[in-house]
């Protein structure tokens, strides 16, 4: 099947996934796996302002990955991965949703600046 998208990992989530456990990283990267092949609003959700959010429920626990889309080239459609969190809540905090804004800025930022640089 064709993926929907390619998904990018920054740094911040990266680490957030090398603190779990095994069996729940693999539970998470099972789920953003299945959301790139069929749009499950379970799995992968608009929080708002452009920022979305994968999210997996695993033995009690709730994840969020908290990404944004770059859509920049036409021919290959990005999901950027800024962050993760356990959730407590039944919200996302308004904290966790500027962070990632943050780094989505940073991201587009960057990106101009390494574009500028092979001209």
């Amino acid at each position: 099947m064709e993926k929907l998208f390619a998904i990018i990992f920054l740094k911040d989530a990266f680490d957030f996934l090398s603190i779990l456990d095994k069996k729940h990283y693999e539970k998470i990267l099972l789920n953003i796996r299945k959301a790139q092949i069929e749009p499950d609003p379970e799995l992968f959700k608009k929080l708002k302002d452009d920022i979305w959010e994968f999210r997996t429920l695993y033995q009690g626990l709730q994840y969020r990955l908290l990404s944004f889309w770059d859509k920049t080239n036409s021919e290959n459609t990005l999901v950027i991965t800024t962050h993760g969190i356990i959730k407590k809540r039944s919200k996302v905090p308004e904290s966790e949703v500027q962070r990632a804004k943050h780094l989505r800025t940073k991201y587009f930022e960057d990106k101009e600046k390494s574009k500028q640089k092979k001209r």
